[in-house]
């Protein structure tokens, strides 16, 4: 079976087109390049009070970090 992949956050979009980098982000953030890293890939999601460091860093609405509903599918488990 294959793995569904969500896009729960959309830091690496917008660190683009701020012109910013996962190493900034990092270094701002006292956090390894690594971290970073899987927060951008959707591999893990950051904590809350970091979504709020991050847009606040990148002068955006935290809002604006996060996918919305309307793009994630519902999964139904076969019983």
């Amino acid at each position: 079976m294959a793995k569904s992949r969500f896009n729960f956050n959309r830091i690496k979009e917008v660190l683009i087109a701020n012109g910013e980098t996962n190493k900034s982000l990092a270094k701002h953030l006292k956090v390894t390049e690594t971290t970073v890293s899987t927060w951008c890939t959707n591999r893990r999601q950051p904590p809350v009070e970091t979504v709020f460091r991050i847009a606040k860093y990148l002068e955006v609405d935290a809002g604006e970090l996060l996918t919305s509903m309307s793009n994630l599918k519902i999964i139904k488990k076969k019983v």
